[in-house]
């Protein structure tokens, strides 16, 4: 393990708020969606990123970050950065500006794993009770139903960190037909590692399409519309879009940090095992030796059918932990390594 590199793992913020965005007729209106790119940069200032790439359609924007990717809807901010950004000095500009728009936070929820290199990271990520000092800090009161907690792993490290809070009880949540997965992956095979650093200098769009070409993550979801961008010397950052759905791939790529992450949409309509073919094609493209797999909101159908679907990759289950989050529901973290390793 390098003593020092890039930092793969990333820091996710997930706000919902309320308010009126419909129009006298009762038309839909785009309520986030109309901050403009000015005031984005602000809050993008503060935790130390950049956009470089951005599109949208008629649900949602999605922005690739120079550390991540930043998803606005009408009603909610996902934003998820890497590397030793301070991503949750994003929540008093997001909240201001969004009171501008007579929206009001209703839910946060932030959600991280373990840094590869703790000792790097600035305030407020210096440590979990440090960065729950801050959140408390700087979201309304009457956010007042609030946990966090650290979801714990055999695996010593890897562990789920999770914070929530929301102005409702927790019997009058609203029912979500969403949930969310995020997998976390580390010591990539070295091979397809390699194909993710850049090629006669060439970063950006283009580059970016050709990796995703080359490495078949174009095939994980075919029918998503895939915004891409690689970095210098290394690196590689996707959005998908298909309809009010998300994806979203980052990968670090350098020999000793090697580190990727995967994090999409899944409905409780939905055929729940094409939501875990999915994660299966997303795991194969990379073979990490060590997975963490969070589920948010979802049922133990899924995450008993992830266990199962990874096994055919070389993948065993170590560990299993489920926790009852406001706001969030049924939390759930599962970690694999490679058969061959214990």
């Amino acid at each position: 393990m390098a003593v020092s590199g890039f930092e793969g793992f990333e820091k996710r913020l997930e706000l919902h708020f309320f308010g009126d965005i419909d129009d006298d007729d009762g038309n839909n209106m785009l309520g986030l969606r109309l901050l403009d790119f000015e005031s984005l940069e602000q809050v993008l200032l503060a935790v130390q990123c950049t956009v470089v790439s951005a599109v949208g359609n008629p649900f949602f924007d999605a922005y690739v970050l120079s550390e991540s990717s930043l998803f606005v809807y009408p009603t909610k901010i996902i934003i998820k950065t890497c590397g030793t950004t301070q991503l949750l000095k994003s929540i008093p500009p997001l909240i201001h500006f969004a009171n501008n728009l007579d929206l009001t936070l209703q839910t946060c929820s932030y959600t991280r794993g373990n840094f590869i290199f703790p000792k790097s990271q600035p305030f407020p990520h210096t440590s979990f009770q440090e960065e729950v000092i801050y959140i408390e800090h700087n979201i309304p009161n009457n956010l007042c139903y609030r946990k966090a907690s650290v979801m714990p792993s055999k695996l010593p490290a890897h562990s789920w960190h999770v914070f929530t809070a929301t102005v409702l009880p927790p019997l009058k949540s609203p029912h979500h037909a969403t949930f969310t997965v995020e997998v976390c992956m580390t010591e990539l095979d070295r091979l397809i590692a390699r194909k993710f650093f850049s090629r006669d200098s060439k970063t950006g769009d283009l580059a970016g399409r050709d990796m995703t070409q080359l490495t078949g993550i174009d095939t994980i979801n075919a029918g998503a519309f895939i915004c891409d961008f690689a970095f210098d010397p290394c690196g590689y950052s996707m959005n998908g879009i298909d309809g009010d759905r998300y994806s979203t791939i980052h990968v670090t790529p350098e020999d000793g940090f090697s580190y990727a992450s995967f994090e999409c949409v899944g409905s409780v309509c939905d055929d729940q095992d094409n939501i875990v073919e999915t994660l299966k094609k997303a795991v194969r493209v990379f073979m990490p030796a060590t997975v963490s797999i969070s589920t948010t909101r979802c049922s133990r159908e899924v995450w008993t059918k992830v266990a199962r679907a990874l096994q055919p990759l070389g993948l065993k289950c170590r560990s299993f932990a489920v926790d009852e989050f406001p706001a969030a529901g049924t939390i759930s973290y599962q970690t694999f390594t490679a058969a061959r390793r214990k």
